[in-house]
């Protein structure tokens, strides 16, 4: 009796960790072109320093509403009432609880703190600014579109659309070359290092850091100006606070 119990819990968790994880994507190693870093020579005004990106698993969708509130069941200190307020904002989970809130769509208004301790519970972690941008960088057909007009322009249309009734479900604006959902025009996205001052600038992402970082669009080179939507990102996360909740905010892990 007790075993036919044990297993019946077993079975439980083991759909709910796997609602929770469900549809990682393979991202080879790679590298970036770091446009939103200073140049590496006078020489070189027009293109960024190469940074190398290891291999990686993500999430092939942001976070949903549905995977959350399983999260939410095992980790009830993260619930709204109870989220100690260092690590939230008064919006945290605005509209989490309001019926107009589906399971399939991304899970918004949460703050970074909240977004970590979610991946961290799968045994995963957000992704840094450049794993980020490497795997966001893909067009529905190319590995790298960072120079692909067609797609930048998407991009920025969609940083200029107003806030609508509700944000649409996952997996419903695009999937990109490597089988990752979204990555641009449905949600803005949390990494783990938003707050960074200054990001490395050298070809290994463990090097020193570069202190001459480029800031707004005056320092844009002429190769980089159609990209303005990375420096947009930029200027986006440099501007929130780790218990920022925002209702397009929300977040995916990776190992």
């Amino acid at each position: 009796m007790w075993s036919l119990v044990f297993l019946g819990k077993f079975i439980f968790l083991s759909i709910a960790f796997a609602l929770e994880s469900e549809g990682t994507v393979s991202i080879p190693k790679g590298k970036i072109e770091a446009i939103w870093l200073a140049p590496v020579s006078v020489s070189q005004k027009s293109s960024g320093p190469q940074i190398e990106v290891s291999a990686f698993l993500m999430h092939e969708h942001a976070v949903t509403n549905k995977q959350f509130k399983l999260f939410l069941k095992k980790h009830p200190e993260w619930e709204k009432t109870n989220a100690n307020k260092l690590f939230v904002d008064d919006s945290y989970l605005l509209e989490f609880y309001s019926p107009q809130a589906k399971d399939n769509q991304p899970v918004t208004y949460v703050s970074w703190f909240a977004a970590r301790a979610f991946c961290e519970h799968l045994d995963m972690r957000l992704p840094n600014i450049n794993e980020w941008e490497y795997a966001a960088a893909a067009s529905n057909s190319k590995r790298d579109a960072n120079r692909e007009s067609d797609f930048l322009k998407r991009i920025l249309k969609w940083y200029g659309e107003p806030k609508g009734e509700s944000i649409k479900s996952v997996k419903s604006i695009y999937q990109n070359y490597y089988g990752l959902w979204d990555m641009h025009g449905l949600i803005w996205e949390w990494v783990e290092d938003f707050n960074s001052s200054f990001v490395t600038g050298e070809s290994r992402e463990d090097s020193s850091f570069n202190k001459e970082m480029f800031c707004g669009a005056g320092a844009l080179s002429s190769a980089d100006k159609e990209n303005y939507a990375a420096f947009m990102r930029f200027a986006f996360r440099s501007a929130l606070k780790g218990s920022s909740g925002i209702w397009n905010l929300g977040f995916r892990c990776v190992r």
